[in-house]
């Protein structure tokens, strides 16, 4: 428990400076807005592209692993999707936002520091291999399904919709620092060490500027009225996700590593890209940025549980 506190305590505590600073006047809603939209179009990219582009490549990504894990991300985006929409009434585009909160865990920031705590350095294999699909995989389900949903909103035609979804797809920062990690990857070039140096720099200020962001976020996004629907998110993160990766582990029959990788990563809080989706779209940012806070707080509970149980 003391070493799970030790990974979480520090994030709500940047996140509650953020909240003060807000709160007491000394960084206004406009710092805020301008903070996320440099993490989100700036900072985040650069963290997915030096990680991608320094990730070995050649280690291998067993299918059963992330099949396992995708397919209780899968489940949890639906659930959040239609319980948004049909339990709580919510329009399709903010349902989608919402979805994207049971879809995306904090892989990066809990899921790696937590299994290398409770299983050391060389259990983090499997994790890398879900962490370097994680992105492409939920914002090309998010940004199709947002497109999706807005293409009925406003009567878009079907033959529209493939090309809306590749604009949105690669106007993305995020998506785009993806693939250009990829290409340096593949490609074997070797950047120029000051290149790599700014975007070493960068990347040291993606998590914290985004966290402190997401306080000054939840002065403006109070969970009011949306008590039950972030419950529900959370609920789907925290309990749903992990349960079926555990019963697909099992059913695919991966061996013990990759199983608690797995359900570890899956079992973590709500990542701070749950904010950035909905806050792309303007949609459901209250629900994201609320859910992130309290599943973060919630998961220290239930990530010791998961880890009791696991074998």
């Amino acid at each position: 428990m003391q070493e799970l506190l030790n990974v979480i305590l520090p994030v709500f505590l940047v996140i509650g400076f953020g909240y003060f600073a807000v709160f007491k006047g000394y960084f206004t809603e406009n710092h805020v807005e301008g903070l996320m939209k440099y993490t989100q179009n700036f900072a985040i990219p650069c963290l997915l592209f030096n990680a991608i582009s320094t990730l070995d490549l050649s280690q291998s990504f067993n299918w059963r692993l992330l099949a396992s894990f995708y397919s209780g991300a899968s489940l949890g985006f639906f659930a959040g999707l239609l319980g948004a929409r049909y339990l709580f009434g919510r329009d399709w585009e903010e349902s989608v936002a919402v979805g994207f909160v049971g879809l995306f865990s904090n892989s990066l920031m809990l899921g790696l520091p937590i299994t290398e705590r409770a299983f050391g350095s060389d259990a983090l294999t499997a994790n890398y291999a879900i962490i370097a699909v994680h992105s492409p995989f939920c914002y090309g389900l998010g940004i199709t399904a947002m497109e999706i949903a807005r293409a009925h909103s406003n009567g878009t035609s079907a033959r529209a919709l493939v090309p809306n979804v590749l604009r949105a797809m690669f106007r993305n920062a995020l998506i785009l620092g993806i693939l250009l990690g990829f290409a340096v990857n593949l490609s074997g070039v070797t950047l120029p060490a000051p290149v790599t140096d700014a975007v070493g720099l960068m990347v040291k200020s993606a998590l914290p500027a985004a966290l402190f962001g997401l306080g000054g976020v939840l002065v403006q996004y109070r969970p009011e009225g949306d008590i039950k629907v972030i419950a529900y998110i959370v609920g789907v993160s925290l309990l749903l996700h992990p349960a079926v990766v555990w019963m697909m582990g099992q059913v695919f029959a991966l061996d013990r590593g990759e199983f608690r990788s797995a359900v570890l990563t899956s079992s973590v809080a709500p990542g701070i890209n749950s904010y950035v989706f909905a806050n792309m779209y303007g949609k459901g940012r209250r629900v994201a940025a609320s859910a992130v806070l309290i599943g973060t707080a919630i998961c220290l509970f239930t990530v010791w549980v998961w880890l009791m149980i696991l074998p």
